[in-house]
């Protein structure tokens, strides 16, 4: 997303010409003919082009699924459908809600009409996704679906519920540009108040609405954020969630591009309270989700087994500052997106007494491991290679150090060791280099370093590491920190080697878990 580029017009497409500048790029002729890079534990679509995942349902002991599916890179699409019973195997079930003609569906959620407020039958799957009343480009406006088979099949309502009435005013292209920005409504259920809540995101605020029966809707209060510089409000996100203190509180998060002022493209959030009119902050200055590159569109769901407590969530691995490009999947598997590993969320009081959430890979992950690999532990002093290779795996480690000036972790590995990925701890950062990993066609430059805070004073640090053949995800110490970058690794980009500058570094309790 940028300035002069809306996401929708490359999400879905802005004609012929647009569309044949994103799919211009040539592949390089050894990306036409090689071994599957298909993520060996990260879903992806069996075909075609996967973008934002939609917050999932619980039905018949299995989450529900959604996400935006085009046959085409950045084409106009719908939703299609997977169900998970464990958050890391997805069953894929196809299209749910359909591309019409020259009318595709945008992001928004599903709820589950436990009560039948909507009148469509007790729980029935009932849906809220944004699409542009007019065709393309035109007023984007939140439209109805409704299932009885378990949200398999949907029907729509003709007309909008929420109608984009900014849009609709708007006459000069200025006006234009900002009250189109009417877009993902998410849902939740306001037990207190025994009414529904949509939070729908704005170019420059998020917008409230209350209804009692999922079809007609009030506006109330908008959330205005003070700092513009942190772009418009994608995907919304709102929800309830017990601390670890046993304190009740509200968080509204949302996908936002903060690159202009040095902080993430990803998911932003605010704790806070809802009084049925509208979000108060405990800070206007939002925490943030996740600081690579590669975790937008993201969204959270209750985990069944605690609703109060746990909350699990999954973004899409990809960012619109290079998205609207082929990948090697393309070429070798015919596919282009994947989704995160899907996390564990949880509330935690800090120390400072504001509240953070803390993000740990979801503990089914860990099941579908083929093999775990320990190794002794070892001080490094410069480099040195550990004498393992694989794809797709966990490492976990601690680092400790006293005067080194730069410790870490290269994965990606090529044989001679030209083609890496370093994950770091430099000053106050710990950072994600994937410069070094740049495949020539499919470069990702200058998107290359991410980096998050970390105490400079620090000395030593724990790093749990997801690789996958196309992707890195760094969980930091107690999960407060989180790091999420796509990497094109080579087929041969299989090694692991530490690294140290400036003094030697203990690395210890190296744990590889393998996945096949």
């Amino acid at each position: 997303m940028t300035p002069h580029f809306s996401r929708r017009n490359v999400l879905q497409g802005t004609g012929a010409g647009a569309l044949a500048l994103f799919m211009s790029n040539v592949l390089p002729a050894a990306a036409k003919a090689k071994e599957s890079l298909r993520a060996v534990y990260h879903m992806t679509p069996p075909s075609g082009w996967l973008c934002d995942p939609q917050r999932p349902v619980y039905v018949n002991g299995a989450y529900h699924l959604y996400y935006l599916h085009s046959a085409q890179n950045n084409g106009p699409g719908g939703w299609d459908h997977a169900t998970t019973t464990d958050c890391v195997v997805f069953d894929h079930h196809g299209v749910a809600i359909p591309l019409q003609p020259d009318f595709p569906v945008w992001s928004g959620s599903a709820v589950v009409d436990t009560a039948n407020t909507a009148g469509f039958g007790a729980s029935a799957i009932v849906v809220l996704a944004t699409q542009p009343t007019g065709g393309i480009r035109k007023h984007q406006e939140q439209y109805l679906y409704w299932s009885t088979d378990g949200g398999y099949t949907f029907t729509a309502l003709p007309d909008p519920v929420i109608v984009n009435t900014d849009g609709r005013a708007a006459t000069t292209q200025a006006e234009i540009e900002n009250a189109e920005w009417f877009r993902d409504p998410k849902i939740h259920w306001d037990a207190a108040r025994s009414e529904w809540v949509c939070v729908i995101g704005r170019a420059r605020y998020a917008a409230f609405y209350t209804s009692q029966n999922l079809r007609d809707w009030q506006l109330k209060r908008n959330f205005d954020y003070p700092n513009h510089a942190l772009g418009g409000i994608e995907c919304p996100d709102l929800f309830e969630m017990t601390a670890d203190d046993g304190t009740r509180h509200w968080v509204l998060g949302a996908s936002m591009d903060a690159y202009s002022i040095g902080l993430p493209m990803t998911y932003a959030y605010w704790t806070g309270t809802w009084d049925g009119g509208q979000f108060l902050a405990d800070n206007l200055d939002p925490q943030w989700l996740d600081w690579g590159w590669d975790w937008y569109g993201a969204v959270t769901w209750p985990a069944a087994e605690a609703p109060d407590t746990r909350r699990y969530a999954i973004g899409w691995m990809n960012n619109w500052k290079y998205a609207a490009r082929d990948v090697p999947t393309d070429a070798s598997d015919g596919y282009n997106g994947q989704n995160s590993v899907v996390r564990e969320l949880r509330l935690a009081r800090q120390a400072g007494g504001w509240y953070s959430l803390l993000s740990s890979p979801v503990p089914a992950l860990a099941g579908h491991a083929g093999s775990t690999t320990v190794l002794p532990d070892r001080t490094v002093s410069g480099s040195a290679v550990l004498p393992w290779s694989g794809h797709a795996y966990e490492l976990e480690l601690d680092i400790s150090w006293d005067a080194a000036a730069n410790v870490g972790v290269s994965v990606g590995r090529s044989a001679d060791g030209t083609r890496h990925t370093n994950i770091g701890k430099y000053g106050a950062e710990l950072y994600v280099d994937r410069g070094p990993s740049d495949l020539a066609g499919f470069s990702l430059v200058p998107f290359t370093r991410a980096a998050a805070p970390i105490d400079a004073a620090a000395r030593s640090v724990h790093l749990r590491i997801f690789v996958d053949r196309q992707s890195v995800e760094v969980f930091v110490n107690a999960g407060h920190t989180v790091l999420s970058q796509q990497v094109h690794f080579a087929a041969g980009d299989t090694g692991i080697s530490f690294y140290t500058d400036g003094g030697p570094a203990t690395f210890s309790g190296i744990t590889i878990r393998n996945f096949t």
